[in-house]
């Protein structure tokens, strides 16, 4: 029995970190959310914190880019960290031929990402998501005419490294019927508290990246909502994606990459 125990353990010690390094960041799956009671329907797909690099370049992305068009999205939105480090990976135009192959029947919206201002990043992060198809949201947004509605999508500056405003970014926002607000840090989605806000859709957490038995492994303004959905008040609900990529340790465990299908009903 003795040796059949030491046999386990030895068996879990080799295959955990092969799992954590090699397995589970290759894995992307979908987490579908309803929301709202309306008769108009919106289908929104969110992807977040790809962080490409040496160690997770952009051909990984078939996988997702794949998910990602065949749930037939009317919107994609990408919140932040496209980048890990620009300084020492930066493939621009693979990277751009990649996000252009995601497809949105109506657009594909984008915001600053801590990582996106970082290592020379900014110079040129609006730049490729501009190339890709995605119009860069910072502090600002635009109201969509749907068959019978009116959505706003707004976009916050990136809350670490950039100069985030809420009062700007619902500057904007005149007459709607539904409001989505991308963030790339979460815990800040409190500031949109009593803004008749619907939904804020954020990611930088990565949700721990790596799962600790009776412990949430948590980042600077994800410490308070680190992953998936969270009712803030009557009406308004924050979503905070997992992402796809991985920072510092490049290993996932516990926590799978995550493309995130809304079904949104206006």
């Amino acid at each position: 029995m003795k040796r059949k125990i030491i046999f386990l353990i030895v068996i879990i010690v080799i295959f955990l970190p092969i799992y954590a390094f090699q397995i589970e960041p290759r894995l992307v799956k979908v987490n579908s959310v309803e929301l709202g009671t309306g008769t108009q329907e919106l289908k929104v797909v969110q992807l977040s914190d790809i962080q490409l690099s040496e160690s997770y370049k952009e051909n990984r992305l078939d996988k997702v880019i794949k998910k990602v068009n065949q749930e037939n999205p009317d919107l994609i939105v990408f919140t932040g960290d496209l980048f890990d480090n620009y300084s020492e990976y930066a493939n621009e135009d693979a990277i751009i031929s990649k996000l252009s192959e995601l497809n949105a029947t109506i657009g594909k919206y984008a915001v600053w990402g801590n990582h996106d201002y970082g290592g020379g990043a900014a110079r040129v992060y609006e730049e490729v998501m501009t190339a890709s198809g995605f119009q860069v949201l910072r502090n600002n947004g635009e109201t969509i005419l749907l068959a019978n509605k009116q959505l706003f999508i707004g976009g916050l500056d990136d809350s670490l490294l950039g100069n985030p405003s809420v009062s700007e970014t619902l500057a904007a926002r005149q007459q709607y019927d539904y409001s989505i607000i991308l963030t790339h840090e979460p815990d800040v989605a409190d500031g949109f508290i009593g803004t008749d806000t619907q939904l804020v859709l954020a990611g930088h957490s990565h949700g721990g990246q790596v799962w600790v038995p009776f412990y949430q492994v948590t980042n600077v303004l994800a410490e308070k909502y680190v992953r998936g959905l969270y009712e803030l008040e009557k009406g308004m609900h924050l979503y905070v994606n997992t992402g796809i990529g991985t920072t510092v340790i490049h290993a996932r465990f516990g926590v799978v990459p995550e493309v995130t299908a809304f079904t949104i009903h206006i």
